[in-house]
């Protein structure tokens, strides 16, 4: 009796033990850190601000040395980012590889805990042929310089979108899409090999806006719904965020590939964007972030993946008031450049505030505010059949750079812009965010939002290719 009576008080101290430290630490809760603006507050403030909170992990789209130096000896994940434009250099030199990590890691490891480095930004996705096909050498490059170097720990792998997806439902029939699958098969014989992730961008967000009826709405926001029947599962989904993972969890198992993990990389929502935007509100923001915090926390985990929380990155930290696209590409942030909330969603430790602002405020290099861009409701087309994207006369250098970030950053092929490229020459910001404006706006459908940059930019009928450089035009 004795015994029995002492192991069930263990039992018991152990789980509230457990709960405890559940409630202020949760190691599958990360966070993305954007910095498309120009009032981001210093990176020691925010590394004070992440280790108030239960968040473990940042995610950067580069690998700005300020910020991993601020998160030294915090114990938080970091993840890092090799750009597209890094990618052919990559692949092809190992050497090239080498210097990156001497550059980008080394310095750093081990106080700042850099746990993983994504290269590329939904490259599959991009329908860049040369691109792709350098992807998993570039990976390859980059995880044997971190091996000759005593870094192996650290993985290495690339994000992808939704799209890499040919169906998603029902999520138990999801495959990839065919014109992927050449690259994906080396990519996830390498994620398997090495222990790597699979790592994802799935936004019920964007689900919605393309389906907004009341009922999918509750759906994304884990709210009461009627619930989703896979049919060849007999499983009712009852919310977008698992059925999106396990639709990826489908997919690789179909290939074979049961033991490759799943890290969501970005998911969010926006709390206010243009009047004509569907779903932003900082209501559904809160619902969203709050309940999908909550699903992690329970362990619960997905139908396919039962007792365990997938690593989700949530987006963002702060918003990046330089981004271009509509309003609600501007309002995902989390918190505010004076440290405190947007909203709360339960994500400060057991009785601590968020610290207290910095008196004189240390931002990135300034650049003029924008205002919030309002996307047309529908596209208008170009009377002249053609039509390229370019940057409206008057723009300042930092808002053309600001563009050229963004763009490149959004999984095109910038290549042609780095030294050596057929568009490298006239080396001027003009020059080359006019080519990557242009590109971003041929690769993403072509809408007049796509083609707005927060006001800078505006369609032209006037091809602006000259000599060898071809800037891609389409109609409208």
């Amino acid at each position: 009796m004795a015994t029995a009576l002492l192991r069930s008080t263990a039992f018991f101290f152990v789980y509230f033990l457990l709960i405890f430290n559940i409630a202020d630490s949760q190691s599958f809760i990360g966070i993305n850190y954007g910095e498309v603006a120009d009032n981001l507050p210093p990176p020691s403030a925010t590394a004070k601000l992440l280790q108030s909170t239960s968040i473990e992990k940042v995610r950067l789209y580069g690998a700005d040395p300020a910020i991993i130096k601020a998160l030294a000896n915090t114990g938080i994940g970091i993840v890092i980012g090799a750009a597209n434009g890094d990618i052919p250099a990559l692949a092809s030199d190992p050497n090239f590889a080498k210097n990156w990590v001497n550059a980008n890691v080394a310095p750093f490891s081990p106080a700042s805990k850099i746990i993983l480095i994504t290269v590329g930004n939904e490259v599959i996705t991009s329908n860049d042929q040369n691109l792709m096909n350098q992807l998993v050498p570039a990976i390859q490059n980059l995880h044997n310089a971190l091996n000759s170097m005593s870094l192996g720990d650290i993985k290495v792998s690339t994000v992808h979108s939704m799209a890499v997806l040919r169906q998603s439902e029902p999520p138990s029939s999801a495959l990839f899409h065919p014109n992927y699958m050449s690259v994906l098969k080396g990519l996830l014989e390498f994620n398997n090999a090495t222990g790597s992730p699979f790592t994802i961008n799935p936004y019920p967000y964007f689900a919605y806006r393309s389906d907004p009826r009341p009922e999918t709405l509750a759906f994304c926001l884990f709210q009461p719904n009627a619930g989703r029947l896979d049919t060849n599962t007999n499983i009712k989904y009852m919310n977008m965020f698992d059925a999106q993972v396990d639709a990826i969890r489908s997919a690789l198992n179909s290939m074979g590939f049961k033991n490759v993990e799943i890290v969501v990389a970005e998911t969010g929502w926006p709390y206010k964007g243009n009047g004509d935007e569907v779903g932003p509100s900082v209501e559904n923001a809160k619902a969203f972030n709050g309940n999908l915090i909550a699903h992690l926390r329970s362990m619960v985990g997905t139908p396919l993946m039962p007792g365990k929380s997938v690593d989700t990155y949530l987006f963002a930290l702060y918003d990046e008031d330089l981004k271009p696209g509509p309003g609600s590409e501007r309002a995902f942030g989390l918190f505010k450049p004076d440290l405190t909330m947007t909203y709360d969603i339960g994500l400060l430790k057991n009785g601590q505030n968020t610290p207290a602002a910095p008196k004189t405020p240390v931002t990135t290099p300034s650049s003029p505010a924008n205002p919030s861009a309002k996307a047309p409701t529908s596209p208008k087309p170009n009377a002249g059949g053609g039509s390229w994207c370019v940057p409206k006369g008057g723009v300042s250098n930092a808002q053309l750079q600001a563009n050229l970030d963004y763009a490149c950053g959004r999984g095109i092929d910038c290549s042609a812009i780095q030294p050596g490229g057929a568009c490298f020459e006239p080396n001027t910001i003009a020059a080359h965010a006019t080519y990557a404006m242009n590109l971003f706006y041929q690769t993403a459908g072509r809408y007049p939002w796509t083609c707005d940059f927060s006001q800078s930019a505006t369609l032209s009928s006037k091809n602006p290719s000259y000599n060898g450089c071809n800037y891609p035009g389409g109609s409208t």
